[in-house]
C-alpha cells in the first residue's frame, strides 16, 4: 500500500494543519521529522528553543502513535541534505508523495525548492501548503503591485479580503490502519546541551506541545483577553498571552487563535473588543513579517531593509555590549529586562522594543548583534518577527520607528513599572530601594550594592545617534 510523506517542519501539531489534512485524505501518512542542529546552531538558535522544539516533536510523536501515524526521524547536518534525506524515506516507505507547509525566509524557501525539484525528478508527487499566513505571499500587494513595506495598509488590506474560507479550521486527521512501519526512537534530550554547551531553561517554563498551547489560549481569553490593550506593556502584570513560542513552532495555528476570538468578539475581528482587536493585530503583524521576508529577501541575508541605513557607522563596543547582554548598564529596566530574557526564555514585548532601542541607539551597537543575541536565547526566537521587530528599533526597517524616536529607559520604567516591582523581582541588589529610587538609583548609593552607574548619559547618547542619523541622510 502506497503512503504519504507528511514531513513536519514549524508546524508540530495534528490539529487544523494544512498539509497533514491533505496527505491524510490521499491515504495512509507517514510522518517525517528531520533535525539539523548543525545548520539551527549556524542561524543562532540556542539551547532555548532547540529544548523546547525536542519536546514538542516527543509531544507529536505520542499524538501521532495515538492514531496509528507512525513518525520517522532522522539526523542531517544541514539543508543541502534534506532532499536526499526525504527521497531515502520515501523509498524506504514506498511512499508516492510528500507533504509539507510553507516556511518564508530564504534558506527554507531554498531547501523547499530543492526538495520539489529533487521530487518531480524521481517521479514522486509533492505538494506544499501555505498554513502559517492567511494570505499566501504576493496575495496582498500593493496598488502598484508590490509587496507592503508598511504596516498599517498591509493590515487593512488583510482585514478586507480576509474570507470565512481562509480562516476555516483543517480537520486532525482520524485514526488509521496500523502500518508495518514503526516509529523510530527520538534522540536524548541531553544531545541540545552537549551541541550548545548551554542547558535550557526549566522545561516548566514552557510545557510543550498542543495541548499546552491551547490552554494557554484558552487562559488568555477567560482571564486577560478583554484587558489585553490597557494591560499588554506592563511587564510585571500578566497581561499577555505568551503563546508566541507555540506560534513560533505551530502547536497552536494562526486559524485556532483567531476563531477563538470570533467566538469571544460577536464574529468580528476589526472591530468590537478594543483588548481582543489590539491582539488580533499582533497577529497580523507576525504575518506582515513573513510576507516582508518573502518579498524583500535580503532582510534574509543580515542586510538591512531601508537600504541607505547600511552606511550607517554603528560603533565597535565590545565592553558596551557584554554590559547589555548581561544585564549591568547602570539603567536598571534594561538590565531587569535582560536579566529576565536569559533566566526565562523570553521577555515582555514592552522591553523587547526598550532593550533593542537602548543597544541600537544609546549604545549605537549594530542591531544585528542583537538580534543574534535575542536568538540564541529566545524560546519563541521566529526569524521573520525577531529580525523585523530589530529592524523596526534601529529604524533601519519596513514601518520603522523615526530615527528621532529614541526612548528614555528611565521615563519607559517609571510610566510602566510605575513601582518599580519588575525592576526589584529581576534586580534583587535594587530591592531594598524606596521604589521611586529603582528607575534611576542615586550616584551615591553606587559603592554600596553591587550595581553598575550607568555606562552611558542619556543625553549625550541621544545627541550622537541623531548625529549619526542626519550625517546619513546629507551623504544620500
Amino acid at each position: 500500500m502506497s503512503v504519504n510523506l507528511m514531513w513536519f517542519r514549524s508546524d508540530l501539531r495534528l490539529h487544523d494543519n494544512r498539509a497533514l489534512e491533505a496527505a491524510a485524505r490521499h491515504g495512509p501518512v507517514v510522518a517525517v521529522y528531520l533535525r539539523s542542529l548543525p545548520h539551527w546552531q549556524r542561524h543562532g538558535h540556542g539551547a532555548n528553543q532547540l529544548d523546547f522544539r525536542a519536546r514538542s516533536v516527543a509531544e507529536l510523536k505520542q499524538a501521532l502513535e495515538e492514531r496509528n501515524i507512525p513518525l520517522l526521524y532522522r539526523d542531517i547536518n544541514d539543508f543541502a541534505e534534506t532532499a536526499d534525506a526525504l527521497l531515502a524515506i520515501a523509498r524506504e516507505t514506498g511512499a508516492s508523495a510528500l507533504h509539507f507547509n510553507h516556511e518564508y525566509p530564504l534558506d527554507e524557501k531554498q531547501r523547499d525548492r530543492a526538495v520539489v525539484e529533487a521530487f518531480k525528478a524521481a517521479d514522486l508527487a509533492v505538494a506544499g501548503h501555505h498554513d502559517a499566513i492567511a494570505f499566501a505571499p504576493g496575495e496582498l500587494l500593493t496598488g502598484k503591485g508590490d509587496f507592503y513595506s508598511v504596516f498599517t495598509p498591509f493590515s487593512k488590506a488583510w482585514h478586507r479580503q480576509l474570507s470565512a474560507e481562509r480562516l476555516a479550521l483543517s480537520d486532525a486527521p482520524t485514526a488509521q490502519k496500523r502500518l508495518s512501519i514503526t516509529s523510530d526512537p527520538l534522540p536524548d534530550p541531553a544531545d541540545i546541551t552537549k551541541a550548545t554547551n548551554n542547558t535550557a531553561v526549566a522545561s516548566d517554563l514552557w510545557p510543550a506541545g498542543e495541548d499546552a498551547a491551547a490552554d494557554r489560549l484558552a487562559r488568555f481569553l477567560r482571564f486577560r483577553g478583554r484587558r489585553y490593550a490597557q494591560q499588554r506593556d506592563y511587564p510585571m502584570t500578566a497581561g499577555t498571552s505568551e503563546l508566541s513560542p507555540y506560534l513560533a513552532l505551530g502547536m497552536i495555528s494562526h486559524r485556532q487563535c483567531l476563531q477563538a476570538v470570533l467566538g469571544e468578539n460577536d464574529g468580528t475581528l476589526a472591530e468590537g473588543d478594543a483588548g481582543l482587536v489590539a491582539w488580533v493585530n499582533e497577529l497580523v503583524w507576525r504575518e506582515f513579517y513573513r510576507h516582508v521576508a518573502a518579498g524583500f529577501p535580503r532582510v534574509c541575508r543580515h542586510r538591512a531593509f531601508q537600504v541607505d541605513t547600511e552606511a550607517l557607522a554603528w560603533r565597535d563596543d565590545e565592553a558596551g555590549f557584554a554590559a547589555w547582554c548581561e544585564g549591568r548598564t547602570g539603567y536598571p529596566i534594561v538590565d531587569a529586562a535582560m536579566r529576565q530574557l536569559v533566566t526565562t526564555g523570553w521577555m515582555h514585548n514592552r522591553l523587547r522594543m526598550v532593550t533593542a532601542m537602548f543597544l541600537t541607539k544609546h549604545l549605537l551597537i549594530d542591531w544585528r548583534q542583537g538580534e543574534a543575541f535575542f536568538m540564541r536565547h529566545l524560546v519563541d526566537g521566529e526569524f521573520c518577527a525577531n529580525n523585523g521587530g530589530w529592524q523596526w528599533a534601529a529604524s533601519t526597517g519596513t514601518d520603522a520607528a523615526p530615527y528621532f524616536r529614541i526612548f528614555n529607559p528611565t521615563t519607559q520604567s517609571l510610566r510602566f513599572d510605575a513601582d518599580g516591582e519588575f525592576i526589584a523581582k529581576w534586580l534583587p541588589e535594587l530591592a531594598e530601594l524606596p521604589a521611586k529610587q529603582r528607575h534611576a538609583p542615586p550616584m551615591d548609593m553606587f559603592s554600596s550594592v553591587d550595581y553598575p552607574a550607568p555606562i552611558v548619559e542619556h543625553k549625550a547618547a541621544r545627541l550622537r545617534a541623531l548625529d549619526a542619523f542626519k550625517r546619513l541622510s546629507s551623504s544620500s
